[in-house]
């Protein structure tokens, strides 16, 4: 049973994370369940921070807790049942923590058609896959994936 099914989600990529919300609700219309949407902001190369202004990750919290708001809303579940949380760090790292911390039943991840940069790189779906506690479910997009978006 998934009582609890954390999804991971870029803001920022809204058409990836479209049908593993999909799924996440399916799921969690089936079992009863709970969803918790968490994003995941990248950090900035230490060689740039003298460049950061120091209300810079306030500003970018704000931004990240008023978009997954946003998209919490969206998802066609009774609020009490939607959650939402934003992690600053490697995006597989704050997935995997998110999900032990709050004791997730399931994780449910988009991920792109998987492209040469894919395999040589590796992809936080992977990664999420080999290292959660829990069981994943990772779900495609038609979108490819590039080094350059």
């Amino acid at each position: 049973m998934s009582d609890r099914i954390l999804v991971a989600v870029d803001i920022g990529e809204t058409d990836i994370a479209s049908p593993a919300l999909e799924a996440a609700v399916e799921v969690a219309r089936t079992s009863g369940g709970s969803i918790r949407l968490v994003y995941v902001r990248s950090p900035i190369p230490v060689t740039r921070m003298d460049f950061i202004p120091p209300e810079y990750f306030e500003e970018q919290e704000k931004l990240a807790a008023s978009k997954l708001a946003d998209l919490a809303r969206t998802i066609p579940l009774d609020a009490a049942r939607v959650s939402t949380a934003s992690r600053f760090g490697a995006a597989y790292v704050g997935v995997l923590e998110e999900a032990r911390e709050w004791n997730a039943d399931l994780i449910v991840v988009g991920a792109h058609q998987p492209t040469i940069a894919t395999y040589l790189l590796g992809s936080n779906a992977k990664k999420i896959v080999r290292h959660a506690h829990c069981s994943v479910l990772v779900v495609r997009s038609n979108k490819k994936a590039s080094l350059f978006d």
